[in-house]
């Protein structure tokens, strides 16, 4: 792989995490009571927040999604958010005062699945704006 291309994956990788961190702050902004992130050195912690979230879901993600295969396959699906959920519970814990959860289990449902849809939707624009570039 040739220089060019490691910063070529790198300013898109740190695209992506700040649209993540962007994300995580407007999800705060719409339910500022059952999730915080410290806003103190301009959004800060929510990038440090979005880096985690992000190392989670490369190497804890795929071990909890195949040891609970059998629970996903029995609730057709609906388990796999709560993977999402743990995620949020372990940044928390991680970040302890500077990322917070609080509330009941179908407001912090409904929020990690905003936050899969909006990431999508992110990853998408993200990706159609660097295709356009590239050519």
């Amino acid at each position: 792989m040739s220089l060019k291309t490691k910063k070529t994956k790198l300013i898109e990788w740190l695209i992506y995490m700040i649209g993540y961190s962007l994300i995580l702050i407007s999800i705060t902004t719409l339910f500022p009571k059952t999730i915080y992130i410290d806003n103190n050195y301009y959004g800060l912690w929510s990038l440090i927040a979005a880096i985690i979230i992000f190392i989670l879901n490369k190497t804890i993600k795929p071990l909890i999604v195949w040891l609970t295969i059998p629970l996903t396959a029995l609730t057709l699906g609906l388990f796999y958010p709560f993977i999402n959920i743990l995620i949020l519970y372990i940044v928390s814990w991680i970040l302890t005062s500077h990322f917070q959860i609080q509330g009941g289990i179908i407001m912090i449902f409904l929020i990690a699945l905003l936050i899969s849809i909006m990431n999508y939707i992110m990853h998408q624009i993200i990706k159609k704006i660097i295709e356009g570039v590239r050519q």
